[in-house]
């Protein structure tokens, strides 16, 4: 009984088509069996890109619905902040503050909240990943790019999610 056969190609030979000669000589051989695998590099290297682009897509649709969360939270946070101050908002519009003096108010607020949140996100996302790195024994890299990304894309989160309840303040007589 054979366990392996390893065999090595010139440069120039094409890998694929190789293979599937080989696959065809021992099925021929084996009688259709399918008692044998026949694993290349390339098709290696191929499984391997399909399974980074399916965790990419996990990942994004992990990062989008947290967003979502984090953006429903800030604003469900800002809407009962109206409803709690609609006293102090109605003095303020009584003593002469413009709609756009109330919305810059709550846009204020609101942009302070998602600055914090990104901070606090940043020092999470680089802790969790250098303890995960060092557990796992793998070698993570944070980038200088991906912090500012995520720090952008938190605060814009923040400041969409934000707008409607600022401007509903604004509209508060």
């Amino acid at each position: 009984e054979i366990d392996g056969i390893y065999l090595q190609m010139q440069p120039a030979v094409d890998i694929s088509a190789s293979a599937a000669l080989l696959r065809g000589l021992l099925n021929v051989a084996h009688r259709e069996a399918g008692d044998f695998t026949i694993v290349s590099p390339a098709e290696l290297l191929a499984e391997q890109r399909r399974t980074q682009r399916i965790f990419e897509m996990v990942m994004v649709a992990i990062a989008s619905i947290s967003l979502l969360v984090g953006g429903i939270g800030i604003m469900n946070i800002m809407l009962a902040s109206v409803m709690e101050r609609t006293r102090e908002i109605g003095v303020r519009r009584a003593i002469g503050a413009k709609r756009r003096d109330v919305i810059r108010q709550f846009l204020l607020e609101t942009t302070i909240i998602s600055l914090g949140g990104g901070i606090l996100g940043i020092a999470v996302g680089v802790a969790l990943s250098q303890l995960i790195g060092e557990l796992a024994g793998w070698s993570t890299i944070v980038t200088t790019t991906s912090i500012v990304l995520a720090f952008f894309v938190s605060v814009t989160i923040g400041l969409v999610f934000g707008l409607y309840p600022a401007v509903r303040a604004s509209r508060l007589d």
